[in-house]
């Protein structure tokens, strides 16, 4: 069973409308979870906001948003003013504007979403809009709130449905020339390019999600068993220590390397 969608509303293209349900691409559901608990009494453990010099609890009704200046100096928010700046509508995909589906880089690219149609009588509506974009090879660009803020979304075309991407803001994106600019450019030795593309090739796999398992969520979730069963906890695991000696001649490494990497495919068959 598909998981409930977490957003309803429309998809706009200036007169074209139709109804739409959106659910995130990703999940954490599976993710192990702690309460912090008393450990004197075992109960669990509340937040709660206090007045920073009183030390006193603070009510929910007098606690507002502020923008420091200076030193103990804020300039206060409420919470009319702030939703003022937001979006008349948020229940809106208005597809503003087409960019070139390959000019939007990856750092660019902040959550997915699941877009689909909301009805049967949308659906061809939606199904024109996503093929459109498909043949142009463009992506929506639009403007939503999710998340309790304002975002640019990208939507992109993929097999049936659409992909609906929150974008990073220009500031929150960092320029690589500032960090790579110091790296020579210089053209590497033909043979040692030779030998790290043979190490490529050997270690080449097809894609598979199991590459990307949770170590750390595994070995948890043998302690809490341990533990519910009343045994003692699993031996921690030990992490193969590196220590990388200095490389004098990487020639010879990378052929040791490749080596290696034929005696342990040998061994594999």
């Amino acid at each position: 069973m598909a998981p409930r969608s977490f957003w309803k509303g429309y998809l706009k293209l200036s007169l074209v409308t139709c109804p739409v349900a959106m659910t995130p691409a990703t999940t954490e559901n599976e993710k192990v979870r702690f309460h912090t608990l008393n450990r004197k009494t075992n109960n669990r453990v509340v937040s709660q906001y206090v007045d920073a010099v009183s030390g006193k609890p603070v009510n929910e009704d007098d606690e507002v948003k502020g923008y420091q200046r200076g030193e103990d100096d804020f300039v206060l928010l409420e919470d009319d003013e702030l939703e003022a700046v937001g979006l008349e509508s948020t229940r809106t995909i208005d597809i503003d504007m087409f960019v070139e589906a390959d000019s939007i880089r990856w750092i660019w690219y902040d959550k997915p979403h699941y877009l689909v149609p909301d009805d049967p009588v949308g659906e061809e509506a939606f199904s024109v809009i996503r093929d459109a974009m498909a043949s142009t090879g463009t992506v929506g660009i639009s403007r939503l709130v999710l998340y309790r803020r304002e975002r640019a979304v990208m939507l992109e075309p993929r097999g049936k449905g659409i992909i609906l991407w929150t974008l990073r803001y220009g500031d929150e994106v960092r320029q690589p020339e500032e960090f790579f600019r110091n790296i020579d450019d210089g053209e590497n030795d033909p043979e040692l390019m030779r030998l790290v593309t043979t190490l490529i090739e050997e270690r080449s796999k097809p894609w598979h999600p199991d590459m990307v398992s949770d170590p750390v969520q595994a070995r948890l979730l043998e302690i809490i068993s341990a533990k519910k069963k009343g045994r003692k906890r699993p031996a921690k695991a030990k992490a193969e220590e590196d220590h990388p000696s200095n490389v004098v001649d990487i020639m010879d490494v990378l052929r040791k390397s490749i080596s290696s990497e034929k005696t342990k495919k040998t061994k594999g068959q």
